[in-house]
């Protein structure tokens, strides 16, 4: 049974934040660990401003954070990390820290290795929880996206069933807490279940109002994984944004609940989330945005608004992921 608890509080500031004491939300996996409901996001986060927001967000009572190798980030979070421990304000054991082993990593012998480059970067001696980035597989051993003459990319015949048992290695090693997987489809979710001597705890796929992910997350939760939202406003700066895609902050339904709740349509939109037991990792660089996505533990939507939002779905997927289109194990052919 995943239990969430809920906590009507408002934050105090100065009061450091521990295990048996989380002032927000959180939810409990597998392994007994408490992943907060509200994390920030690092994907698309530039350096130079990304240690920034991270300092920001730790003072004002952030404890998720999830990065990745891709990102290419990850040196500059460590910065911001070490500098908190150091000082003494934060210790490591009270945050939740997750990365993602890249594509050109999923060969048994290299999943250790792409581990340690993560955990170099970010400076720690273990993450919270590692996940598998994507079901897909890259040639190994030169870029992160290799590419043909004619630009495709170059894909390797590893299959995902020989890199989770190398990945369940990193938790006996005690090098991870815990892993997961990252946009899988529930096949794929089976297959890993069918070999799996240590479950996976966490499922991060893109969900929002406009890709509810009803049917994943409903499988999910059937088998005790808790549900990540990356890009949970559907990412509206990212470069590839269409200018007439549909918006999720103008839309209709969430602004009349939102203002009935005198909050943002972002706020609902995170609230509507973590009621479902969902935690979302919505990327800002903004004090202003990080202090709004954190201050949703202080109103409740009706099952009656979360059924609403449940109708505007279009299931529309923002983050196509293209590069990996033409890979057998592309995991969006499936409905879900």
């Amino acid at each position: 049974e995943m239990c969430i608890r809920d906590r009507y509080q408002r934050r105090v500031r100065g009061i450091p934040v521990d295990h048996n004491n989380f002032l927000m939300s959180t939810v409990v996996l597998k392994t007994g660990q408490r992943l907060p409901l509200i994390g920030l996001g690092t994907w698309r986060s530039q350096p130079g401003e990304v240690g920034t927001a991270i300092k920001a967000a730790l003072e004002l009572g952030y404890r998720h954070f999830d990065c990745a190798f891709l990102y290419g980030n990850e040196n500059e979070i460590g910065d911001a990390f070490k500098e908190a421990f150091d000082s003494g304000k934060v210790k490591r054991e009270d945050l939740f820290i997750t990365s993602k082993l890249w594509n050109t990593f999923h060969k048994k012998e290299l999943v250790k290795p792409g581990l340690l480059k993560s955990l170099t970067a970010l400076k720690l001696a273990y993450l919270d929880l590692y996940l598998i980035h994507w079901p897909i597989s890259y040639a190994e051993g030169g870029d992160l996206i290799p590419k043909n003459q004619d630009g495709s990319v170059i894909y390797s015949n590893t299959h995902f069933s020989e890199t989770w048992p190398a990945m369940e290695e990193l938790v006996k090693e005690g090098l991870v807490k815990t892993i997961g997987l990252s946009n899988f489809n529930h096949k794929q979710i089976e297959e890993i279940l069918s070999l799996a001597k240590i479950q996976p705890s966490v499922l991060q796929v893109e969900c929002h109002p406009y890709l509810n992910q009803k049917k994943l997350v409903d499988y999910a939760t059937s088998k005790g994984i808790v549900v990540t939202a990356y890009s949970p406003f559907g990412a509206p700066n990212r470069e590839s944004a269409k200018p007439d895609e549909p918006k999720l902050f103008d839309d209709p339904v969430l602004t009349e609940i939102a203002k009935k709740h005198n909050k943002s349509t972002a706020q609902v939109i995170l609230r509507w989330l973590t009621q479902r037991g969902i935690s979302a990792i919505p990327k800002s660089v903004k004090t202003e945005r990080l202090r709004s996505n954190f201050e949703i533990f202080d109103f409740q939507l009706t099952q009656e608004e979360i059924d609403r939002i449940f109708t505007i779905d279009k299931g529309y997927r923002v983050g196509t992921f293209l590069p990996g289109k033409n890979h057998p194990l592309y995991p969006f052919n499936e409905e879900f």
